[in-house]
């Protein structure tokens, strides 16, 4: 019979320095080096912190959630409070790799408290990974090293704030290292797009404008396997649009040339593209062309 994973509930720095066998320095951030950890198995972890993984080298079979983890040599993960990281490995390994683990209550009254939720990497999903260049790598390593040397010394009027500032410091790093990303794997990203695309043209084509209404940011990214965050940052990358944006511009693509056809009604237009009323459709028309739909057909019989 096969042995029911465990379960690991961190919501303290101290639970999760103890797993990976270190010595707490600070009760509310942790740098780590995760070779000194013991070899374990696959498990269910429940954060209550953040934490941000650098994985150096492949340690086996590893899956969280549905997705394979997307790493190479020199990998970053996020985790932010309320994510599961489910391990699927049945085999023992060998953890390595180096971590930074801080707790919410560290940003209290710092200004990283009012931007923390800015990263939107924090809520991609695992095999959306940030993959770093030996450079980049070096510089996270480096970042890491400033905020051990910190949690060294002794807690003084300026621990927290020093320790917050590169904590800062670091994730703008990533920040600009996932702007390189979206430009380096431009092809997987030009792929992702045309995949946006033809999601949308078959959307429109068939009955679920009528039975679920207009396709949202978040059906679209989950149709696609992303996360809502990533999807949306790369498609801004991408287009210079927002996702919404794209999506509100395909819709008036469609409803300009459903217009011109005299046959349709603005009512039957409406219902066919998924508005719950036709009073919604036409004010979103008007916001966006300048003119009603009805307005715009006769415009265009005029100058045709």
């Amino acid at each position: 019979m096969e042995n029911m994973k465990q379960v690991f509930n961190f919501n303290t720095i101290n639970e999760y320095n103890a797993f990976n066998n270190h010595e707490a320095l600070h009760p509310l951030v942790s740098v780590l080096d995760f070779s000194k950890a013991n070899q374990r198995t696959g498990s269910r972890m429940n954060f209550g912190i953040y934490c941000i993984i650098l994985k150096d080298v492949d340690c086996g079979d590893l899956k969280y959630g549905r997705n394979y983890y997307d790493y190479q040599e020199g990998t970053l993960v996020f985790i932010s409070p309320g994510q599961v990281v489910d391990v699927e490995n049945k085999a023992y390994y060998q953890p390595t790799g180096h971590g930074l683990a801080f707790h919410p209550d560290l940003l209290h009254g710092m200004p990283l408290a009012k931007s923390i939720h800015e990263y939107s990497f924090f809520s991609y999903q695992t095999n959306e990974s940030l993959h770093l260049s030996k450079r980049e790598r070096q510089l996270v390593l480096d970042c890491f090293l400033k905020i051990e040397f910190e949690l060294q010394q002794s807690i003084d009027k300026h621990s927290k704030k020093l320790i917050a500032s590169n904590i800062e410091l670091f994730l703008n790093y990533c920040d600009r290292f996932y702007d390189r990303q979206f430009f380096t794997r431009d092809k997987t990203n030009k792929g992702i797009l045309e995949k946006f695309e033809e999601l949308l043209n078959s959307y429109f084509t068939s009955e679920k404008p009528q039975t679920i209404g207009l396709p949202s940011v978040a059906y679209c990214a989950d149709e696609l396997h992303l996360s809502a965050n990533y999807f949306g940052d790369l498609i801004k990358k991408e287009t210079g649009k927002s996702p919404q944006e794209y999506i509100q511009n395909k819709i008036l693509d469609i409803a300009k040339n459903k217009i011109f056809d005299n046959d349709k009604t603005v009512n039957e237009i409406s219902y066919e593209l998924g508005f719950k009323y036709p009073q919604h459709f036409s004010r979103f028309f008007k916001q966006h062309v300048g003119m009603a739909p009805k307005e715009y057909r006769i415009s265009n019989e005029l100058i045709l």
